[in-house]
């Protein structure tokens, strides 16, 4: 039982993974052993990510938009045509809106709803034959679907159409956890609380008050990611499947 945590020489696509949680996986898989393919819209920011990583192990930027299936086709096409066995997938691309529910709008719904539930349908039905081809019974790909504590409780912010997408994510993931065991291939979810980000840089000037709000008593950081994505894609959760783990430094469990 010495290596039940080991990941290394397995094959990873990290989408969103040029910062933020997803950049926090895409590390804790490089730094021990993944061959890491990372992917996002902007160029610029990709490839620095590529660099900082690439200098820890290997990462391999390739750049898309996952917000239309077209993106999603070309994207999944490029990571087939570089790789025949694909070990590990996190869905962790994303994106918010917020507004007055009078005054929310059809494409701030529409662009979140495409993003965060649709086209991680779509990327994980188009890389389906590389991850059937490596899973096993043993050692079963991993697909991993970045929801959020926000579509399990009630976020308190304006954001409607996200905290419905994240518990959509986390449906999908029951379904598509249990359809597709059959075939090697593990579905987990991964629910996080706040960790600092792009998306929440809005909300850090309150930090400190924020942290002393949960039980732990301190946001997320990049171990609590890597960790729990590298335990989800290891032989230590080789029998775990359609659930979702919520990482949130018991901000659930403290609800009301």
């Amino acid at each position: 039982m010495k290596n039940l945590f080991n990941v290394s020489g397995k094959v990873a696509v990290v989408t969103g993974g040029s910062r933020g949680i997803g950049a926090m996986i895409a590390r804790g898989f490089v730094e021990n052993g993944v061959k890491t393919y990372i992917t996002a819209r902007k160029e610029e920011e990709l490839r620095a990510t590529e660099r900082e990583l690439g200098a820890l192990g290997q990462c391999i930027a390739i750049p898309s938009d996952l917000s239309t299936v077209a993106g999603v086709t070309a994207f999944a096409a490029a990571i087939t045509a570089a790789e025949e066995r694909l070990h590990i997938l996190v869905n962790n691309a994303g994106a918010t809106w917020g507004a007055e529910i009078d005054d929310f709008p059809e494409s701030g719904w529409d662009k979140t709803m495409d993003l965060n539930v649709k086209s991680l349908f779509f990327l994980t039905q188009q890389l389906l034959p590389a991850l059937r081809a490596a899973g096993s019974k043993d050692d079963p790909a991993r697909v991993i679907n970045i929801g959020s504590i926000n579509g399990i409780t009630h976020p308190h912010m304006k954001n409607y159409a996200y905290s419905a997408s994240k518990a959509a994510v986390h449906q999908l993931t029951r379904h598509l956890g249990a359809d597709l065991a059959p075939q090697g291939i593990n579905v987990n979810g991964i629910a996080p609380g706040f960790f600092p980000s792009k998306m929440t840089a809005h909300l850090l000037p309150h930090e400190a008050q924020m942290a002393a709000g949960f039980p732990c008593g301190r946001l997320g950081n990049a171990e609590d990611a890597a960790g729990t994505a590298i335990y989800l894609c290891s032989r230590a959760s080789a029998w775990v499947t359609g659930h979702t783990l919520v990482l949130d430094g018991g901000a659930v469990a403290n609800a009301g």
